[in-house]
């Protein structure tokens, strides 16, 4: 029996998840609704972004060793007020992106793929809230095929 590969090596490894998130954040900076969240962004974020992604998908943990996990990154959506609209046009520009970058378009995959998006990016609506107080200390979640992480607070 052969191995399963994990979503990062289906999707193509770092260099997919870093092609994705340029082209993301070149629309990003276009876009009225989410642009004003991004202006003035450190010029290495979409690099970080494509870290984070690759350690959730199953890639090496590059962005828990450089970027400090899961605290530094729910830290950078405290305080934002993230609204619904400017969550859902954050999802459609990287789905929008996952295809002009070639990223897998196989059923499975996507699946996958939008089941983290959309999870990941309810939590950062949430967290980015005024008021809230998120844990701030939990592992960077693992997506795998189909299967969500249960969240287990230590």
């Amino acid at each position: 029996m052969t191995e399963i590969p994990s979503l990062y090596e289906w999707a193509g490894g770092s260099e997919a998840f870093e092609r994705l998130t340029e082209a993301f954040y070149t629309q990003v900076l276009k876009d009225d609704l989410i642009g004003p969240l991004f202006r003035g962004m450190d010029p290495g974020h979409p690099k970080y972004v494509a870290m984070w992604l690759a350690e959730v998908f199953g890639g090496p943990e590059t962005y828990t060793r450089e970027r400090g996990g899961y605290p530094h990154m729910v830290g950078r959506h405290l305080g934002k007020a993230i609204t619904e609209p400017q969550r859902r046009r954050w999802v459609n520009l990287l789905l929008d992106a996952a295809d002009e970058v070639g990223l897998p378009d196989d059923p499975e995959f996507r699946a996958a793929f939008v089941s983290y998006i959309e999870w990941g990016t309810r939590l950062a609506h949430a967290n980015s809230q005024p008021g809230a107080t998120p844990p701030m200390q939990a592992p960077v979640p693992r997506w795998g095929w189909g299967v969500a992480p249960p969240y287990r607070p230590e």
